[in-house]
């Protein structure tokens, strides 16, 4: 056992990425129960991207009425208000639901589990785009009262920040409302206004257009994004003389669900949760293929792959239908179905717009199966069809590779099963494989080893190899992940089946993985825990590579296995100490290397994509204005963020294309420069590992995993930090100024690392004997 055990972290995603949690929130009678109805519907109409939780505050909802509300929405979060609370409050008629309301929507600033909220009146509806209020992160936010002027806000719509969801907040009102200090006009939110004594931030009128406004049968004008019909006189009752062309707007979304459902799918950009939600019930009553087609990408999309076979095999595909048959080929192959996979790829392949992509995939099927001629030539012919896809490009390559010459003997090789990348593909993920394999001894090449891709189907032939040799290592890097390369034999990276597994005889090895979910990212439950549990009973070692990953995994398995599982550091953060002849460079250039992640763009960055690139714009200035930075891509995908600072920010960066660099060169290019501010894993790891200074870019747990076992979280920065630009900078500059320092700091930190390697290194030679 090691001696090196920091607390285990926070395992909460949302905790150590600093993601923001955002709400709707509304209050909801019986009364008004219809307009909520149309609201819901007009905002994933007017807003089909967007889908997050709909807090509904109520006092005495109907079932029936809950049921018709859940049925518009997939992420309902009841919340009964405490009607008694406000009996103490100095003014009002508890009867008068304008007051009711008034009272009740305080309520709202009770709310502890959301950063933003945004709460919106019953008697809206959303005509525009809200991303705007989306992505306000300063203060409350509202529009303007239009008949009172700027000093009073309109509590129709509030955009509600985490400073105000506070007890310190909800005191000042319950002051307020116990005193009677405060207007209770007809506009419902004098209690607010006399707390916030205009102290809130000014949103234009478009986001609470009130219908007084349009009175004499004007009609909305095109910019707007939220209606709202203020007055007594609502559209559900029969509305009101002198605002026909305002009420026409609203009836747009009073609709059936048949037609609600089918308007919603007939949109772009549709959330995953939304699609689901209306596209599944629309499928099973229409039979629609086009529709279980595109619900179905959207299961794909998420790692719902079952659910995607599930939906697409319900409906009956005509032969002459391309793109539903290529889906469900993908669904097929995602849950190992193979042989049926092939049939519908093959149909696929008759219509020219989905041949290339279907041949592709045909190709990746053949080569999971080892068939390297049967993979070249559907690649082949997917460039035949199109000479510009890249994936069919990327088979072929990956086909028509001669696979290295083994040299050394079966009896004097480990069996390494790993993610071996492609020329041009993640740098980090390239120069895994030989890391993991120096931290076993000098030698990385075929004459200590036997190469086992993890996607490679793990069938009898395979572990006949493995049991040929010394004992199997598997890892490092982030296998626990069920997307990357999906399959159903273990529902994570290795595409094991649990008899293949079973029967390897040799020693098994688990060195340095990582538990590698999103936050918002979820696994196939049942079958990974299956196949997790059995690995965790068959591996002589367990070695996971931060605390959270331990945690994680423990949370999954019985008690009487939690002790297998134990920390090795990935072998990238040791590199200098593994590495034959390694010296660190004399001197270094006085650089900044800057990386940043795309793939799972949205699970990344939210609806905060927009206020990082400020904010890095803002870094990128400061720091460049004592340090050159240059962006460092892992990936093709990484160089957006050159692309995209230039073309909003026109800050141009020479951009270093690390993903064609051989591993000594990605060492080396570390090595030599004075801090790398890094978005993956590997831009920290690496880096630290030739004990260069990092501050990490955090978007995803794994990187608060990694600083928590260092026990250095201050080197890493939320990308959904409010302040990130200035706190980046702040700690840049103090690294660089202060670097001799923070290089003896990295030293002393690998240190603790590099010992629990060699305790774990002893270990290992006790399990192979030698």
């Amino acid at each position: 056992m090691t001696t090196f055990t920091p607390v285990a972290p926070e395992t909460a995603a949302h905790a150590l990425t600093g993601k923001r949690r955002i709400a709707f929130a509304s209050f909801v009678d019986e009364n008004y129960l219809p307009g909520f109805l149309v609201l819901l519907r007009s905002l994933a109409l007017s807003n089909p991207g967007v889908c997050e939780d709909f807090v509904v505050l109520h006092d005495d909802l109907k079932p029936s009425s809950v049921a018709r509300i859940r049925a518009l929405h997939p992420r309902i979060v009841l919340r009964r208000v405490d009607a008694g609370h406000y009996d103490s409050y100095v003014k009002g008629d508890q009867d008068n639901y304008l007051v009711r309301k008034a009272y009740f929507i305080l309520d709202i600033f009770k709310l502890r589990d959301y950063d933003t909220v945004i709460t919106l009146d019953t008697d809206m509806v959303v005509l525009g785009d809200l991303g705007e209020l989306l992505q306000l992160r300063e203060g409350l936010a509202a529009v303007p009262q239009f008949f009172y002027g700027q000093h009073k806000l309109n509590s129709g719509l509030l955009v509600i920040q985490r400073e105000y969801l506070s007890d310190a907040f909800c005191a000042k009102i319950d002051q307020v409302g116990r005193s009677g200090s405060y207007e209770l006009d007809k506009h419902d939110q004098g209690i607010l206004n006399a707390v916030l004594d205009g102290d809130f931030v000014r949103l234009d009128a478009r986001y609470n257009f009130v219908k007084r406004r349009l009175s004499g049968d004007l009609p909305v004008p095109d910019d707007t994004a939220i209606l709202h019909f203020t007055g007594r006189h609502k559209p559900w009752q029969g509305g009101e003389a002198g605002y026909a062309l305002a009420e026409d707007r609203w009836r747009e979304f009073e609709m059936g669900d048949a037609e609600f459902h089918a308007a919603y799918l007939a949109k772009g950009n549709l959330h995953h949760d939304l699609l689901v939600h209306y596209g599944t019930p629309h499928v099973r009553r229409t039979g629609d293929v086009e529709a279980a087609r595109k619900v179905a990408a959207g299961h794909i999309a998420a790692g719902e792959y079952q659910d995607a076979v599930d939906l697409l095999g319900s409906v009956r595909i005509p032969v002459d239908e391309a793109w539903p048959h290529e889906v469900l080929g993908h669904a097929l192959m995602s849950v190992s179905r193979h042989e049926e996979a092939r049939t519908q790829l093959l149909l696929a392949t008759a219509a020219p717009n989905r041949a290339a992509t279907a041949y592709a995939r045909l190709a990746q099927l053949a080569w999971v199966h080892g068939d390297n001629a049967e993979s070249l030539k559907y690649a082949t012919a997917g460039l035949t069809v199109d000479p510009t896809h890249r994936s069919s490009r990327l088979w072929a390559q990956r086909a028509a590779a001669v696979p290295a010459q083994e040299q050394g003997a079966a009896e004097d090789q480990l069996a390494h099963v790993a993610f071996y990348m492609d020329r041009q593909g993640n740098a980090g993920d390239k120069l895994l494989p030989e890391t993991v394999r120096l931290a076993f001894g000098p030698d990385f090449t075929s004459r200590r080893w036997h190469s086992v891709h993890a996607h490679r189907l793990f069938d009898k032939a395979a572990l006949e190899r493995v049991n040929a040799r010394r004992g199997l290592v598997i890892g490092g890097g982030g296998l626990f992940i069920p997307d990357t390369m999906p399959n159903g034999n273990s529902a994570w990276q290795w595409n094991v089946p649990d008899e293949h597994l079973r029967a390897v005889d040799v020693p098994v090895m688990v060195f340095a993985v990582g538990f590698n979910a999103f936050d918002g990212q979820s696994y196939r439950a049942r079958r990974f825990n299956e196949s997790l549990r059995l690995l965790v009973e068959k591996a002589s070692f367990f070695g996971l590579r931060n605390h959270g990953s331990i945690a994680k995994v423990r949370s999954l398995l019985p008690p009487e296995l939690h002790d297998k599982v134990v920390f090795q550091p990935c072998p990238t953060t040791v590199m200098r100490r593994l590495v034959a002849g390694w010296s660190d460079p004399p001197h270094r250039e006085d650089t900044v290397l800057l990386n940043a992640a795309y793939d799972r763009a949205g699970l990344r960055f939210g609806h905060d994509y927009g206020h990082f690139l400020a904010e890095m714009a803002k870094a990128v200035r400061a720091i460049g204005a004592h340090t050159e930075v240059r962006c460092v891509a892992h990936s093709l995908d990484d160089e957006r963020l050159a692309f995209d600072l230039r073309r909003e920010h026109g800050i141009s960066l020479p951009v270093i294309p690390m993903y064609d660099f051989s591993n000594d060169e990605i060492r080396a290019t570390y090595a030599r420069t004075r801090l790398v501010i890094g978005m993956r894993g590997h831009a920290g790891m690496i880096p630290f590992g030739v004990c260069t200074p990092i501050i990490s870019l955090i978007s995803h747990p794994k990187m608060a995993y990694f600083l928590s076992d260092i026990e250095r979280p201050e080197w890493g920065v939320s990308v959904h930090e409010k302040n990130l630009g200035a706190q980046l900078t702040e700690r840049a500059l103090d690294i660089l100024d202060h670097h001799g320092r923070t290089v003896a700091d990295v030293h002393d930190r690998q240190e603790l690392l590099w010992k629990v390697t060699q305790e774990n290194a002893t270990r290992i030679r006790t399990i192979l004997g030698r």
